[in-house]
């Protein structure tokens, strides 16, 4: 068997030994040794990868594997990996395994809860090491579909309404984004779908590429939170329990830049240099809109939800800057993002869990009553701010010197315009802080308030080391992304 499929297997015998456990000490002993198994398993393919590359081996992917599924259309179970998607998979294990303990005390339903978590998460994992464009397409599929239900059964507030427009809205990237796929196999001629083979025709026509990729990039846009399709993004965080709006933020938005870059400009790479102005604007749009709109949030997912908006459009920015740096910077700041993200909704639910309420304006003197949640939550907002040493530094710096690097004057405005967003962004961020954990406690439930538990800390403390481990040390990532973005930066370039 080869070793990406452990990544698809894992998650299948977490399903069966979920539909198997009886009492929640056996669904938990499921839970924590399945996420400790993936978890494993992407550090020890990291060190794989890493030692392929040292050793010299410059195939574009590693770690190969085909079998034919379905001859007609010649869809094959085709998976591989190259830098992006080792980090990719690294990022989706730590967000599964911190998930868990965030949903430790989970309740009621709580096996039908992890079933579903765990169903999406064997999406994702599967997006990420494949290399067919149809099984790219069915993994996207299983990791959006399991989000309805775990919205609207486990969620809070206007749950039902939230998890029926997320899932109407991506559906509907999905239906652009199935037109696209369709489009680029008939238009290629290729009598495969595996992308890479796609890719070296080279032979998809100018005119079908300015069709297929715009919907390409607006089906995978619509998850990555493009503008003005990014409404059900907010909506959906703040509604989701804690990790799902981990999980969700974390990584399956991720599926997003990663379809964008890694298929639609991939694939067609002539329309993309033709017609990236349009989506400039839109994620330019993206990345100052979702900022100011978190300065007028009262609500602590709310506000973290448009500040995602505006953190994933710089990944879309960025792809569409068509030059090395600033793509690398763009998979540093899905990497950055997911951390920061994760750890911020995590904190969140809860202080939620405790105060019984996420309105700013009830809330303040958390730092006496809670220090560690509190310290915890200090350290996420700078990492979101962009503080030196942390991972939001590293990621958005590099976005901005590599969108800078182009000599087009359209190109350096719109750079300058989505920096607007770091000034915005530490405003938002530092006002929260203040109002929050300083000042004199006056939540109805301050008698009761206690700081974190031990499985609640076992998931922050490992987020924070993670953001902290890239912003001191982004080298050895950045050149594993780095050689892996190149081959499709190189198709890019006129």
């Amino acid at each position: 068997m080869n070793f990406l499929s452990i990544f698809v297997l894992i998650p299948l015998l977490m399903l069966a030994g979920l539909w198997a456990a009886r009492g929640i000490k056996a669904i938990r002993g499921v839970m924590v040794t399945g996420a400790s198994a993936l978890l494993i398993a992407s550090v020890v393919l990291t060190f794989l990868y890493l030692g392929e590359r040292s050793a010299g081996n410059t195939a574009e992917m590693l770690f190969r594997a085909d079998t034919l599924w379905y001859a007609p259309l010649h869809i094959s179970y085709s998976v591989g990996v190259d830098g992006i998607s080792v980090a990719m998979l690294l990022l989706s294990a730590v967000i599964v395994f911190t998930g868990t303990f965030a949903s430790w005390r989970l309740q009621p339903l709580t096996k039908e809860y992890f079933l579903w978590f765990t169903l999406l998460s064997m999406g994702v994992f599967g997006f990420f090491i494949s290399v067919d464009l149809f099984t790219m397409f069915m993994f996207y599929e299983i990791a959006l579909i399991p989000m309805y239900l775990l919205i609207g059964v486990w969620g809070s507030g206007r749950k039902e309404y939230a998890a029926m427009k997320l899932t109407l809205m991506l559906m509907g990237g999905s239906a652009f984004l199935l037109i696209g796929i369709l489009g680029i196999y008939f238009g290629s001629g290729a009598t495969t779908m595996n992308l890479l083979e796609i890719a070296q025709l080279h032979n998809i026509p100018f005119a079908q590429q300015c069709i297929w990729f715009p919907l390409t990039f607006l089906g995978f846009g619509v998850l990555g939170a493009l503008f003005p399709f990014h409404t059900w993004s907010p909506d959906g965080h703040a509604s989701a329990p804690t990790a799902v709006s981990m999980l969700h933020a974390g990584v399956l938005m991720k599926l997003g830049g990663y379809g964008c870059f890694r298929i639609a400009m991939y694939l067609m790479p002539e329309a993309a240099n033709e017609l990236s102005w349009i989506f400039l604007i839109l994620t330019g749009i993206s990345v100052v809109y979702g900022a100011f709109s978190a300065c007028v949030q009262t609500d602590l997912k709310y506000i973290n939800a448009y500040s995602s908006v505006s953190h994933c459009g710089l990944v879309l920015f960025a792809i569409l800057m068509l030059n090395q740096t600033a793509a690398t910077g763009a998979i540093l700041q899905m990497l950055s993002h997911g951390l920061m993200t994760a750890l911020f909704f995590a904190l969140i639910g809860m202080i939620y869990g405790r105060t019984h309420t996420r309105d700013v304006r009830e809330l303040a003197g958390l730092m006496k009553v809670m220090p560690f949640l509190s310290v915890c939550y200090v350290i996420a907002g700078l990492a979101n701010l962009g503080l030196p040493g942390l991972s939001g530094f590293i990621a958005e710096m590099t976005i901005f010197v590599g969108s800078f690097q182009n000599n087009n004057q359209f190109h350096r405005v719109l750079t300058i315009i989505a920096c607007s967003s770091i000034v915005i962004t530490a405003v938002y961020i530092l006002r929260l802080v203040g109002k929050i954990l300083y000042g004199t406690c006056t939540n109805k439930h301050h008698l009761e308030l206690t700081d974190a538990t031990w499985d609640e800390r076992v998931a922050v403390i490992c987020l924070i080391v993670c953001v902290a481990g890239l912003g001191m040390a982004p080298f050895w990532v950045s050149h594993m992304i780095g050689e892996s973005v190149l081959p499709v930066v190189s198709q890019l370039i006129p």
